[in-house]
């Protein structure tokens, strides 16, 4: 487990830019994407992978407000979780596993990236903590995120969407699931 005094969760502004940068890498992350998969049309993404994706969250993130949390580890970034408003996700929409529960109007943690060396120390489990005090902060009265439910299935080598057991473990309750592997979760920031 990562010492919390050593940990430092901040949104990601403007100014922290070249953290997120130096975090993601060349490959922005996993092949190009740049936290892009879930705001873009697929074709849109597709023709951006790389740089054009980069660029698109670049411009986002200089637009504000912050699209996510970025994890320090004395001063080095090692961790990301997105977290915004579900509106700004689109491609949760489309989704046929994902798409709305309801009409309810929530935040969403839609991916996370963690530094290779610094996995399954507790860092997923930090910036959920953070996520939920970030959307609660920003007015949001509920928060879903849409993770791998490995129970009984082989599990996938990338998770960028979390494990749901760690999700549950905080709180979480399942709302909806429409593929044995993916279940929709929420948390109530209200109570």
């Amino acid at each position: 487990m990562t010492a919390a005094s050593e940990l430092s969760i901040l949104p990601l502004t403007p100014e922290r830019w070249p953290d997120l940068e130096r975090l993601f890498g060349p490959n922005g992350a996993a092949g190009g994407c740049w936290c892009m998969w879930w705001r873009r049309p697929r074709p849109e993404f597709r023709a951006g992978a790389g740089e054009g994706n980069r660029r698109a969250f670049r411009a986002l993130v200089a637009a504000g407000p912050p699209p996510g949390l970025l994890a320090y580890l004395c001063d080095e970034p090692v961790g990301w979780c997105q977290v915004t408003a579900r509106a700004d996700l689109p491609g949760l929409d489309r989704s046929r596993l994902l798409k709305p529960v309801d009409d309810r109007r929530v935040w969403s943690i839609s991916c996370f990236f963690i530094k290779a060396g610094h996995r399954r120390q507790g860092l997923t489990r930090a910036l959920i903590e953070a996520a939920k005090a970030h959307a609660k902060a920003a007015g949001a009265a509920c928060l879903e995120a849409y993770p791998w439910d490995s129970a009984g299935r082989k599990e996938s080598s990338v998770i960028y969407t979390g494990r749901a057991s760690t999700f549950l473990r905080l709180g979480f309750e399942e709302v909806a699931r429409r593929a044995s592997h993916r279940p929709v979760l929420r948390c109530d920031l209200t109570r």
